[in-house]
């Protein structure tokens, strides 16, 4: 029985769907948390934001798969830290505004939008670098991911708009300790306690 050695394997859509989805849940709790500050005229900020957040996490698994061992131990290692660092530093950043800031104020930053895709796709990079050492073809899974990333972001940012104009308070605070617990969570998940 001889075999293909350049034949790559294939992934089931349940499969990638569930990734897709488990990868995505970050992005979705950030924002939920980033939609409780949106008013109505900032809805373009949930379709930006939600395209960032789709972009990253299909472009993380193709450059994990293109990188793979070389660099997986090193990802390994610092990524956890990195993603905490990120997501702690702006999640003080919005602690702060809520405090500062006049009730209905928002303020957009691209840097702020970029840092939070990168810290959320700090996964999916992993995720692309397991694809490259099980020889698993990497098209169709970054598509799904990115797919569905997109959609959980932008449902997350109207689910927060929404929320927010029910109670109808400052709640950019919450949003920031939320930020927070996810990067605690995703140091927790990644770094051993020993």
């Amino acid at each position: 029985m001889s075999s293909n050695p350049h034949r790559c394997m294939k992934v089931d859509l349940l499969s990638m769907v569930l990734i897709g989805v488990g990868l995505a849940m970050d992005a979705f709790s950030i924002s939920v948390s980033r939609g409780l500050t949106l008013h109505e005229s900032e809805t373009n900020y949930a379709l930006l934001s939600a395209l960032s957040f789709g972009t990253f996490q299909a472009v993380m698994p193709v450059l994990g798969w293109v990188s793979g061992l070389e660099i997986q131990r090193l990802v390994s290692a610092l990524a956890p830290w990195a993603a905490f660092l990120l997501l702690l530093i702006i999640g003080l950043k919005m602690i702060y505004e809520s405090l500062i800031m006049e009730e209905d104020e928002f303020i957009f930053s691209y840097r702020e939008l970029l840092l939070l895709s990168i810290a959320t796709s700090i996964d999916a990079f992993a995720v692309g670098v397991s694809f490259a050492l099980l020889d698993i073809s990497i098209l169709l899974p970054v598509i799904v991911i990115g797919l569905i990333t997109f959609i959980l972001s932008l449902a997350g940012s109207y689910l927060g708009e929404r929320i927010g104009h029910i109670f109808e308070n400052r709640l950019e605070a919450l949003g920031g300790v939320v930020i927070i617990l996810i990067g605690i969570k995703i140091l927790l998940e990644n770094v051993p306690l020993t």
